[in-house]
């Protein structure tokens, strides 16, 4: 009889709102896990979030995948997850509802005003490093360069609505939620039940890659969805 070898478990990576997959690049998987990086497609005019997710889902062809997405990309793949049948899904400096968005997001929902945001952020970037700026700024000025490869203002514009007008009430059963207790975009007091990572940031998926080398592993092979308590 032949032997049949098990598959590996598929890992698709979704990076946050204009990044480009590359901000994975620093993350190390065992062997036992086939690693596939996901880009954003451009948006269709008018398109839903759940539209938006079901095209998404057209790049995935391995059978119950682990979906695992940053920021908004966290919020797509929740979204992606009620499309396809997944064994599990990681979020990272992300929400799990629209109750987790912080009061200024609300707000922008709320009024509007999010419809008039300038979503020129890129071209921002390469405004603000002409001035004589600290090596803080520009090292930060470097970081977004690198990484943030979609300036399309139509893409930003739908980006940002979908984020602020999320209307999700509970998230998956099969979630596991990692977040820092330093990020400014969402702020740890507006979250609950999650992996806490002290110190942790919103850009802690390249700042602290090592946290996730070490212990990314652990979630991936667990059931638990939430901490007892912060992890350094």
């Amino acid at each position: 009889m032949v032997e049949i070898k098990n598959k590996k478990q598929s890992i698709y990576l979704m990076p946050g709102m204009a990044a480009d997959p590359t901000i994975f690049e620093y993350l190390k998987f065992p062997e036992e896990f086939e690693i596939f990086w996901l880009s954003w497609k451009m948006p269709e005019k008018n398109e839903s979030l759940q539209d938006y997710a079901v095209r998404m889902c057209e790049e995935i062809n391995q059978p119950e995948p682990v979906l695992i997405g940053v920021s908004f990309g966290g919020v797509l793949v929740q979204e992606m997850s009620k499309v396809i049948k997944t064994k599990k899904v990681i979020i990272i400096s992300s929400v799990k509802s629209h109750h987790e968005l912080p009061p200024r997001m609300k707000f922008a929902r709320n009024t509007g005003i999010y419809k008039y945001l300038p979503t020129g952020f890129l071209d921002y970037i390469y405004q603000i490093e002409r001035l004589p700026v600290g090596n803080f700024i520009k090292k930060r000025i470097q970081l977004y360069k690198t990484y943030l490869s979609v300036n399309d203002k139509d893409y930003l514009d739908w980006s940002i609505k979908n984020l602020v007008c999320w209307q999700q009430e509970n998230p998956p059963e099969n979630l596991i939620h990692i977040h820092g207790d330093q990020d400014l975009v969402f702020p740890i007091r507006y979250i609950k039940d999650c992996i806490t990572v002290k110190g942790g940031t919103h850009i802690m998926i390249l700042n602290r890659f090592r946290w996730f080398n070490d212990h990314l592993i652990n979630y991936l092979q667990t059931t638990t969805t939430k901490a007892e308590k912060s992890i350094t």
